[in-house]
């Protein structure tokens, strides 16, 4: 980590860092949006960046532009999601395999064995419960009295409906939101004081599943994660640490997408008041406005991969070898891709057009799911609530690669 952007960050003018002192997998350069200026800079002077001897994670290519952004993340023959989709490699000791860090053909056998879950008719029948879930929340909540929004609301939501598409004991669900914290953690997170910790947990994840696992697989399939991974034909036979791998992928990507953009709604709307009365003038703006929330809070601020072979990115010589990451929060605010790309604007054409959830063989498989939910939160909101008050400062997950909240404290207002 940069020692200056470590102890200065807070005070730094990002027009003037040098380059060669930007540190991009530091989590303090989230905080407050700072990061912002860092890669509106990158994109107009240095768009495929080469970050060097990264004291942590090594040497790796920057990319920052929309379209250099698409152009890798479609281009799976020459840029390979194979072993790690963050700038950190898989721990030797501790590997924790899962197709989205497979390329096909294995990745598009085990990506097909769950994908039902998430499919059309298992999403009409899932908007009830949904509502049901979101109704139920919003009727618990305090008025005119000051809470956490990020706990009560987005994390409970989202860790509710990862319980249903497990079928896991509801009674335990905060275990998955511990587990998905603690996968996607460091020892500069907070969240963990050392990995023996950090594997520790996530071996108690590994055999609470495998009794879950247990359970399924002696019993006929069933339209859960879980049954769906005992009984599917390329993944019934997967080793624990497998098994593990592809459990922590969809808790992560079950639920920070959505937790994250849930909180990132309610920040961005107090933070543009005229936006906030076009949603209460006009309902019907919802499904859209998902989509720019979705854009403008980009739950996962990149993906990495791999080159297969050396290659040429806009005129940057890319290496076999080279770890490439591909910076969605940078591409998501490229003006010359997205219009207007910094405002938050809740009518926006082609709102869809974001990189949240990438492109490619590996675009996010719950998608519409995370979508879903947030329209039906809105939908419910706005039948309960004049207005939901932002009333402090928010709180940033300490990471690099979540982009999120841990704290929003907020009053609602009758």
């Amino acid at each position: 980590m940069s020692e200056v952007l470590e102890q200065e960050w807070k005070t730094m003018d990002p027009d003037t860092i040098a380059l060669s002192d930007i540190d991009l997998v530091d989590p303090h350069l989230f905080h407050n949006d700072f990061h912002v200026k860092i890669f509106e800079r990158l994109r107009k002077e240095a768009p495929v960046h080469y970050q060097r001897d990264h004291e942590v994670v090594g040497s790796f290519w920057n990319v920052t532009r929309y379209d250099d952004i698409m152009a890798v993340d479609t281009d799976p023959q020459t840029y390979s999601s194979e072993g790690s989709i963050t700038a950190n490699d898989q721990d030797e000791e501790f590997p924790l395999p899962m197709f989205i860090a497979m390329d096909p053909p294995k990745h598009d056998r085990q990506r097909k064995e769950v994908s039902s879950v998430v499919g059309p008719s298992n999403l009409a029948t899932m908007e009830s419960t949904i509502r049901k879930r979101v109704s139920d929340i919003l009727d618990s909540l305090p008025r005119n009295q000051e809470f956490n929004w990020a706990d009560k609301v987005s994390i409970e939501l989202t860790t509710q409906m990862l319980a249903t598409l497990f079928d896991f004991p509801f009674e335990d669900r905060r275990k998955l939101t511990r587990w998905s914290d603690v996968a996607t953690a460091d020892e500069q997170s907070g969240i963990i004081e050392s990995e023996d910790q950090r594997r520790a947990e996530l071996i108690e994840c590994l055999e609470y599943f495998t009794g879950l696992w247990n359970e399924r697989v002696n019993s006929p399939p069933k339209n859960d994660l879980v049954s769906m991974l005992a009984h599917g034909e390329s993944t019934k036979n997967m080793d624990p640490v497998e098994y593990l791998g592809n459990l922590i992928l969809l808790i992560v990507g079950g639920n920070d997408t959505t937790r994250n953009s849930i909180s990132g709604g309610i920040k961005f709307l107090n933070e543009n008041p005229a936006e906030y009365q076009k949603l209460r003038d006009n309902h019907k703006l919802i499904p859209n406005m998902v989509s720019e929330i979705i854009r403008y809070q980009t739950p996962l601020a990149y993906m990495r991969r791999t080159a297969l072979k050396d290659t040429l990115l806009s005129g940057q010589k890319i290496k076999k070898g080279d770890k490439v990451l591909m910076w969605y929060v940078s591409g998501n605010r490229d003006s010359s891709a997205i219009s207007n790309a910094d405002s938050f604007l809740i009518d926006r054409k082609d709102a869809r057009k974001h990189l949240s959830f990438g492109f490619g063989i590996h675009r996010c498989m719950g998608n519409r799911l995370a979508e879903m939910q947030l329209r039906v939160l809105w939908e419910e909101i706005l039948k309960r609530f004049n207005k939901i008050e932002m009333v402090g400062e928010v709180t940033m997950v300490n990471s690099s690669f979540v982009k999120g909240y841990s704290h929003l404290p907020v009053i609602i207002r009758n």
